[in-house]
């Protein structure tokens, strides 16, 4: 990703989560990027998965992953050194990695997680890495999801919105990136159907009438369709660099791990995507 001179956003301490796949090495090149930026200290955390049945019948498999996981976390320290960032590396063993990521989360409290779309089980369909997703529905701090073909930066940002508790925190979050950075920021809100529109045009007016407050300036679009295609095509339009959205929606349901527009939305976009799950008392 090719960044703004400007740290996009409080983030002094990032988390990333590697698996020494493709995808999760542009997540590490990207949070080098940001500590660059943002003076940030990176924790770069590599679970190695636990399978009793192979520790049964192949001990010298799973030493064998240990050592290349140890390789691969030289590799990292070489590339942190060599930007100038502080980073401490972390190996973990657990025959749950998203729930070793989780616990990670919770000791270290970063200001935000960095990961690749997919893993090195991560199939090529239009949907999420089953760890990823996990995580960003179930991380208490921001989720940014680095895809293999990302070449954005943060100054073109898409926010979606459907009036949700989770979008209101994602515009809030999108519109203190775009004071930081000057971006430029565009708001869209997607109806299913065509007599929906109203709600779509009303939710945009309140986002309008939010972001001149912050002295913000935003472009906003009332779209009808699938909100997901409808969210994708916006950004390919608009040419954003970052979407961010609410980690679930109006029509959401609380037992998912992932809102299903949010994980479709990440799982067919070109760019980044910051998923949002804390919400901030104002614009920063």
């Amino acid at each position: 990703m090719t960044h703004s001179q400007v740290c996009p956003g409080p983030w002094k301490k990032l988390l990333v989560c590697t698996d020494g796949s493709p995808n999760s090495q542009v997540a590490v090149y990207e949070t080098l990027n940001l500590a660059r930026l943002c003076g940030s200290t990176v924790f770069a955390l590599q679970v190695l998965q636990i399978v009793p049945e192979f520790e049964a019948v192949a001990p010298d498999l799973m030493v064998r992953l240990a050592e290349e996981i140890r390789a691969q976390m030289e590799v990292i320290k070489v590339k942190g050194a060599a930007t100038g960032v502080t980073m401490e590396t972390c190996i973990r063993s657990s025959v749950s990695p998203f729930r070793a990521i989780l616990e990670e989360i919770e000791r270290l409290q970063p200001d935000l997680v960095v990961m690749g779309r997919y893993g090195k089980t991560g199939l090529a369909r239009l949907m999420l890495g089953s760890v990823t997703a996990r995580i960003a529905g179930l991380s208490p701090v921001n989720v940014l999801v680095v895809p293999l073909e990302a070449t954005g930066g943060f100054s073109h940002l898409l926010i979606a919105s459907d009036g949700s508790p989770c979008s209101a925190a994602a515009f809030r979050e999108a519109l203190a990136i775009a004071r930081r950075t000057h971006a430029k920021l565009v708001a869209v809100s997607v109806a299913t159907r065509k007599k929906e529109t109203a709600l779509s045009k009303e939710i945009l007016k309140n986002l309008g009438v939010a972001a001149q407050k912050c002295g913000v300036k935003l472009e906003s679009e009332a779209l009808v369709g699938e909100p997901d295609e409808a969210i994708v095509e916006a950004a390919q339009k608009s040419r954003a660099e970052m979407i961010v959205l609410g980690s679930h929606g109006r029509t959401g349901w609380k037992r998912l791990l992932l809102g299903s527009v949010a994980e479709r939305v990440i799982g067919r976009t070109s760019c980044p995507v910051l998923v949002v799950k804390k919400a901030s008392e104002q614009a920063r």
